[in-house]
């Protein structure tokens, strides 16, 4: 009954009228589930050594590489009131098209002759300016007579002293010369007085004696009187040199005083004009920004005011476009533990939302609706969300990504690593250790992405 000796009974027992031993009969269908739970358990086993790609998945959007490829928002220049639209959401642009025009809301810009007054202004400033200008070079002709004339006078005076110098020098002479015959007189009257004291000489001869002393000693004075006249003279010339001399000092410098006045006004009038200038041409440019063009060619994705007679601010957007051809990557961020795997040159599956995909991560080859991208950037800095940037670029050797996808579309990205058996990735994945740490030979070198 048990089985378990050799010799069976089965077929010397009729057991087709003993239900006891039809209950202990096995059904067909059991022994054929019991080889196929067998067959599936060798499978499952020899499942378990087929190989398995280790990966890291991440999260991320679709964007461009090139700046000016990204979506833009346009902005006004001027605050301004919105008077047309010549846009609306959907239509293409190329660039420079006209999207609104504007008009003024500050009063400083209200003259609507704005730009003829200030040219006026500019014109009237220069001319003032060109005075200025006459003024001191008529100053500088002025300076230049006066230091002619000034000389002039010094060497007249000078020419003067010098012959006031040589009168001087004969006038001392001859005084000297008198006053030596003075002398001899005085000295030959004394003698003579002598003598006529001794009764050697007459009265007569001792009178003559005395005219001629009185006759040298009135030379002696005479001389000398114009030896004094001719000295102050000479005086009298050098101090006329000296106050010559200070008076067209002081017409000199008051002229040049009055030349650096003249060009210090006509530099600050200089400077007015540039400013008059700079305000002129503001003015220009701000009447082209009453017009608000495209910058580049694209679609109107949104307009952020609407309406006609709103203001709109300095600064602030008024629709954005978006560029029809760019270059697309996938901007994805991943954790700091599995950084390390990651490498310029590797290659990645990505799958975008909202198209149709069939995935089994560690078998990249049969999976359906991924596409292949080559890492090309790794950044070196974490984010403000703890996570690491990791640029994704198409793979020229794949399958080209659609067109349909736009940027800001979400993305899965698988990024491929070691290959592994299948109860290896298990029993990995069982025990939550990363994935194998290895360097590929064939990657690039690493690019630090700027923020």
């Amino acid at each position: 009954m048990l089985k378990i000796s050799p010799h069976s009974i089965e077929k010397l027992v009729e057991s087709a009228g003993m239900k006891s031993m039809a209950r202990l009969q096995l059904e067909p269908w059991v022994k054929s589930s019991a080889r196929w739970l067998i067959i599936l358990l060798l499978i499952a086993i020899a499942c378990l050594f087929l190989p398995w790609t280790q990966n890291i998945r991440a999260r991320g959007l679709i964007t461009s590489l090139n700046p000016i490829e990204k979506p833009q928002t346009v902005q006004s220049v001027i605050d301004g009131r919105i008077e047309e639209w010549y846009v609306r959401e959907g239509d293409e642009v190329n660039k420079g098209d006209t999207i609104l025009r504007l008009s003024e809301i500050k009063d400083a810009y209200f003259d609507p002759s704005l730009l003829e007054r200030t040219r006026e202004q500019i014109d009237a400033q220069r001319e003032v300016n060109e005075n200025y200008k006459n003024k001191a070079e008529a100053i500088s002709q002025q300076l230049d007579a006066l230091q002619l004339f000034r000389n002039a006078k010094l060497s007249q005076l000078k020419n003067k002293i010098s012959q006031q110098n040589l009168k001087l020098s004969a006038d001392s002479m001859d005084w000297l010369a008198s006053k030596t015959a003075a002398e001899i007189a005085s000295t030959q009257f004394d003698r003579m007085e002598s003598l006529y004291g001794k009764g050697l000489e007459s009265l007569t001869n001792l009178e003559n004696r005395r005219q001629k002393l009185q006759e040298a000693e009135a030379k002696l004075l005479s001389y000398y009187n114009k030896y004094q006249a001719s000295l102050a003279e000479l005086i009298i010339v050098r101090t006329e040199l000296l106050t010559t001399n200070s008076e067209y000092d002081e017409k000199i410098a008051k002229a040049s005083s009055d030349r650096f006045s003249a060009l210090s006004s006509y530099h600050e009038g200089a400077v007015k004009i540039s400013k008059m200038e700079n305000e002129f041409s503001n003015y220009s440019i701000r009447l082209d920004n009453y017009f608000i063009l495209a910058p580049q060619s694209g679609l109107i994705a949104s307009i952020t005011k609407s309406g006609i007679g709103e203001n709109v601010k300095q600064a602030e957007a008024v629709c954005s476009i978006l560029i029809d051809d760019y270059e697309k990557a996938v901007a994805v961020y991943v954790n700091p533990m599995d950084l390390p795997l990651i490498h310029p040159g590797e290659k990645v599956r990505v799958q975008f939302d909202g198209w149709p995909a069939i995935i089994f991560s560690g078998w990249p080859n049969t999976s359906y609706g991924t596409f292949g991208g080559t890492i090309i950037a790794v950044d070196r800095n974490i984010s403000a969300q703890g996570k690491y940037k990791v640029m994704i670029s198409p793979d020229p050797n794949d399958t080209p990504w659609p067109d349909a996808i736009r940027i800001g579309t979400g993305v899965n990205a698988i990024a491929l690593l070691n290959d592994v058996s299948v109860w290896y990735e298990l029993w990995r994945q069982l025990n939550g250790f990363p994935p194998d740490f290895y360097v590929p030979e064939n990657t690039t070198g690493k690019i630090q992405i700027e923020k």
